[in-house]
């Protein structure tokens, strides 16, 4: 069975997968089967995940369909941000430098750091006492 999707790709960010299915269309956004506004409230949510396609003037062309697990919704909005722009990048190469430039291409590695053993946090340590 083929695919009737144009490009699929996937986008990370801290712990969140998201895939995207992006094909021609009127411009929608779905988000593990709900309207993306449904699904993320906080407006800047919102405006990271529309930033490729603003950044590229592609807003209303492609309908993306996304697939998104794992971390919170910072994080799910950030990998959708990554998938969407590598997506526009594999349906037109010419995009490329536009995206690289706003720095859209690079995963954003920044992740929780683990707590150490015998400390109360990642950084944080019990007071120093000499005596």
């Amino acid at each position: 069975m083929k695919s009737h999707y144009l490009q699929h790709t996937v986008g990370k960010r801290k712990l969140a997968i998201a895939r995207a299915y992006v094909k021609e269309g009127k411009g929608s956004i779905t988000v593990n089967e709900r309207d993306f506004n449904e699904y993320f409230l906080r407006p800047t949510s919102k405006k990271l995940i529309e930033q490729p396609l603003e950044i590229t003037n592609t807003i209303g062309q492609y309908d993306i369909k996304i697939n998104v697990c794992g971390g919170g919704l910072s994080g799910q909005a950030g990998a959708i941000r990554h998938a969407i722009a590598r997506a526009l990048v594999a349906i037109n190469e010419e995009l490329r430098p536009i995206l690289k430039r706003a720095g859209l291409l690079t995963r954003d590695s920044r992740k929780k750091e683990r707590k150490l053993p015998g400390q109360p946090g990642a950084r944080k340590k019990y007071q120093f006492s000499k005596r």
